[in-house]
């Protein structure tokens, strides 16, 4: 990597948005201010359920930031399509979604809210495609040593019954 970073810039978020314009604002913030945290980023690379984990976090990010604007419960189930118990889950932060973005939004008024991301040249791209075919094969081949390790317990089970029917 070249050491290069973009940094994004939340100092201009409205935390009490007054229209729909600054509601948009502080969502996206909490959305990708979310998304970026290190626990986060691990989370989302695992692959299970990613759509359902990242569509959690967009409604959670929408609730929060109209919550904030002072919209009523039922106003910000309607807008966004969900059922006002989940809304209340995801504000009371009886969702995992509900309590990162919740986190996220406190940095945020904070002024804690900080995100850098490292910008890669197109020569180095080819290096992180390079490692990741090379990553994917070694685990091709880890899966395969544990077929293989599967397969000769087998045959020293199989080898083990045959030497004590002999012995008999």
């Amino acid at each position: 990597m070249t050491g290069e970073t973009i940094k994004l810039d939340f100092e201009k978020i409205p935390v009490k948005p007054t229209g729909a314009k600054e509601i948009r604002e502080l969502e996206i913030a909490l959305i990708i201010g979310t998304l970026f945290r290190e626990d986060v980023v691990h989370e989302i690379l695992e692959p299970r359920e990613f759509t359902t984990w990242v569509d959690s976090l967009a409604v959670a990010a929408g609730a929060l930031a109209r919550e904030k604007a002072g919209y009523p419960i039922s106003k910000i189930a309607e807008e966004l399509g969900r059922t006002e118990t989940t809304i209340r889950n995801h504000l009371q932060g009886k969702t995992k979604a509900g309590q990162l973005v919740r986190e996220t939004y406190e940095k945020l008024v904070r002024g804690e809210l900080k995100i850098a991301l490292p910008v890669c040249k197109p020569e180095e791209l080819e290096k992180v495609k390079e490692y990741d075919a090379l990553k994917a094969k070694v685990e091709e081949l880890e899966s395969k040593v544990r077929e293989l390790e599967k397969k000769l317990e087998e045959a020293r089970g199989k080898a083990k019954e045959l030497l004590d029917l002999l012995a008999q």
